[in-house]
This record gives C-alpha cells, sequence and structure tokens, in this order.
C-alpha cells in the first residue's frame, strides 16, 4: 500500500503540469476542493490519513488568488499515485455528476415544467 500527499492542484484542469498538475488535462477536474478528495477516495477504498483544508502546495505560493486551491490530503492507497490521481478525478466527475441530476427540476412528460 502506498502512502502520499494528494494536493488539490494535482487535479485541477485549470493548471498547467508547472504549477503542479499531475494527471492529464482531459482527465483532470476544475477546481476540486478537498472534501471531494476524501469523499472520493472512502467511496474508492483508500484509505484517509489526515487532511488539512488550510494547508497551500508550496508551487502555487507565485499563482493568482483565484487558482490557489488550499488543502491537503494524506491518503493510503493500494494503487501508485498517478493511477490513484486518475481515479480520484473520474470518481469526483461521478459526483458531481449525480448532484447535478439530484439539483435538476424534473419536468414533466410533455417536456414542460411542473407546476
Amino acid at each position: 500500500m502506498g502512502k502520499f500527499i494528494v494536493w488539490p492542484s494535482e487535479i485541477d484542469a485549470r493548471l498547467t503540469r508547472k504549477y503542479g498538475r499531475l494527471i492529464r488535462g482531459d482527465l483532470a477536474v476544475e477546481g476540486p476542493s478537498v472534501h471531494e478528495i476524501v469523499d472520493a477516495a472512502q467511496s474508492l477504498g483508500m484509505r484517509v490519513v489526515e487532511f488539512d483544508a488550510n494547508k497551500l502546495n508550496p508551487r502555487l505560493a507565485g499563482l493568482d488568488e483565484e487558482y490557489r486551491l488550499k488543502g491537503m490530503v494524506r491518503m493510503e492507497s493500494p494503487h501508485g499515485k498517478g493511477k490513484s490521481l486518475r481515479l480520484l478525478a473520474q470518481k469526483i466527475r461521478e459526483i458531481r455528476k449525480a448532484r447535478s441530476k439530484q439539483s435538476k427540476p424534473k419536468k414533466h412528460k410533455s417536456g414542460k415544467k411542473k407546476r
């Protein structure tokens, strides 16, 4: 089992690899939060050892405040860090999709909104 630290910037689609993204851009998620990472890790069976929502990745020190995602998650996973990051990003995307489906108002069969 591998132990490693996951920073939200490592799976953020808005950042370049220079600023810490570690997975491909098409697999990355836009603006992931630490809590989304923890939820995704737990649902994938990874063990979250520690998480701190206030830590800042040192690579992001010179970046605009908009792109500075604070937070750090220390975890254990049966996979390596690269594969774990890809799995986490995919799971976060699935969680967001499920939440957006729940929040949309239901439409009537004719295509009009229910009153």
